[in-house]
């Protein structure tokens, strides 16, 4: 078999990739598209009806009964004050399992998912105090596309939403 042959086999159990490869879900928020690491979500959900819970912050919506799971929905959108959006037929809430926590996060629409080399990502510029990039793990290319990369996991560890306990890195 020639090298060429063995570099496009495709992936099978016993022929792992060497190279640094993550999956991430894509989701849009206006006009920007967004990566989560893929191991964190749950399930895909249409968006449906949620209890508001008196004198949680706007971008927490309220929570919903999940198969007997009381999970709290995070409105993406008002998080990133990227400004109100009408809910519609698009409108879908991503269900994580972050830390052992069940959560829900709404967001404009999902893209797909797509495998990311690590050299395709680079690191999120510094905009001092201006913007607050701690949540970014980096910005991924693929194709002409640009994808804003998410660490879900410090976001809903983060002092203002504070669903999960903040790990000691």
């Amino acid at each position: 078999m020639s090298q060429q042959q063995t570099l496009t086999q495709p992936e099978t159990a016993g022929n792992a990739p060497t190279v640094n490869t993550n999956e991430f879900l894509t989701f849009r928020l206006g006009s920007e598209e967004y990566g989560i690491d893929i191991l964190k979500v749950q399930e895909i959900r249409g968006y449906d009806a949620v209890t508001q819970i008196a004198n949680s912050p706007d971008f927490i919506k309220g929570v919903v009964n999940l198969r007997g799971i009381i999970v709290p929905i995070i409105d993406m959108r008002i998080k990133f004050r990227l400004g109100n959006t009408d809910y519609d037929q698009f409108t879908v809430v991503i269900i994580l399992n972050v830390s052992g926590r069940v959560m829900g996060i709404v967001v404009d629409g999902v893209s797909d998912v797509i495998s990311l080399n690590m050299d395709h990502v680079r690191s999120t510029p510094e905009f001092g105090s201006v913007i607050d990039t701690k949540y970014i793990m980096g910005l991924g290319t693929v194709d002409e596309r640009m994808l804003i990369l998410v660490d879900i996991e410090k976001l809903m560890a983060s002092d203002d939403i504070g669903l999960i306990e903040q790990t000691l890195n």
